[in-house]
């Protein structure tokens, strides 16, 4: 196995499209075709501990939640932490790689198991509620995802042959199927000018013509000259009516960031503060209450680590209580006047957790993979 193999089962299980636009995700340090002799190391944080561990342990690839490389460096020597670890994972052979908000963003990701154990639920991967995306993905165009539509009206007798010049320039694929097209009939009319040359009918003369409307949806690299001439090419009307829709990316209801969790078994927020602080094995907590209110509640907000851009959202989507790792001072305050909840575990205490299912899901992926926990990983803040 090389690094490649890595980061190709990384992709399955966190598929990098899925992060956020601002975040650095993916392969941070090393070549694809390094060779994976090593074990590879799962961290949350990639400290001066982590990196001396995998070095001791003989590793070839690290895999940090958090991107070791967030703000670019200028320079990579030994005169700051930073660039320490950067460069003793170079000289090392160590490769990086980092999925975090796209690891956040999948279906069976961070947040998932987070709800998971919020909800109660009794069976590993299982949720007991209904769960969906806070914050929807919305898959973007790319050249197996149609980003438009093409909209020609067109005589009866020439729709078979309009439709396969456009596939022959690319449009009507989704998914793995070709040819894919929808047919409406009906009534066209025109009045051509002395001048014209129309294809049915006489110039002068209004004309009442059956037709059929063909729809037929294009990728990006479509939406070209080429395939509206080629269309025009096979057409039989001296100036065919073709329409262009842009077509919204299509959000995934499992996918994105955050989730609204609505539970089968409404549970008062002190309730869920001691699930989750059970779930997260004894995990510091600190609960946020409405006037000290402690009836239960049924819609949750869920968001690992620092989720407060998502709170106001959350409140809008109608959570009666926030679940993240940390939050302002005044972003509690403004989620509370907005009639939510606060509960708060702590940052990596909401994401740690994950390491061990990663490692199996990882293991699952590659046979014979030896991949490791960092002992030496953990919250820096400790409880006095």
């Amino acid at each position: 196995m090389n690094v490649h193999h890595l980061t190709a089962a990384m992709d399955r299980i966190a598929p990098l499209r899925y992060a956020e636009p601002w975040d650095k995700v993916g392969l941070q340090v090393g070549s694809q075709d390094a060779p994976l002799g090593g074990p590879v190391l799962l961290t949350i944080d990639l400290t001066e501990r982590v990196i001396a561990e995998a070095v001791a342990m003989g590793a070839s690839a690290i895999v940090s939640y958090h991107p070791p490389i967030f703000s670019p460096l200028d320079a990579v020597t030994d005169a700051s932490p930073k660039q320490r670890i950067i460069l003793r994972a170079a000289r090392a052979g160590i490769a990086i790689y980092s999925p975090h908000t796209a690891l956040d963003a999948a279906p069976g990701g961070v947040t998932d198991w987070l709800c998971e154990g919020l909800s109660g639920s009794t069976t590993k991967g299982k949720i007991a509620g209904d769960c969906r995306a806070l914050q929807p993905h919305a898959e973007p165009a790319t050249n197996s995802v149609p980003s438009a539509k093409i909209v020609t009206f067109i005589p009866e007798t020439h729709v078979e042959q309009a439709r396969n010049a456009l596939a022959t320039a690319g449009a009507g694929r989704i998914g793995h199927y070709t040819l894919c097209s929808f047919e409406a009939e009906g009534m066209g009319t025109f009045l051509g000018s002395a001048e014209s040359s129309p294809a049915v009918g006489e110039r002068e003369q209004l004309e009442h013509v059956p037709e059929r409307r063909l729809e037929m949806v294009c990728a990006p690299s479509l939406r070209s000259p080429w395939a509206l001439e080629t269309l025009r090419r096979f057409h039989p009307y001296e100036e065919p009516a073709i329409d262009v829709y842009e077509l919204e990316p299509q959000p995934m209801r499992h996918i994105g960031a955050g989730r609204r969790l609505v539970l089968d078994r409404p549970a008062t927020p002190r309730e869920l503060g001691e699930r989750l602080r059970t779930f997260l094995c004894n995990a510091r907590v600190q609960l946020g209450l409405l006037d000290d209110k402690n009836t239960p509640v049924e819609t949750i907000g869920v968001v690992p680590g620092a989720g407060e851009s998502l709170a106001s959202l959350a409140a809008h989507e109608g959570c009666e209580l926030f679940v993240t790792g940390e939050m302002r001072h005044h972003s509690v305050l403004a989620a509370l006047h907005e009639g939510v909840h606060v509960l708060l575990a702590g940052h990596t205490n909401t994401e740690r957790g994950y390491l061990s299912r990663l490692a199996a899901r990882l293991a699952d992926a590659l046979p014979g993979l030896d991949v490791r926990l960092a002992e030496s990983d953990r919250d820096p803040l400790v409880v006095l």
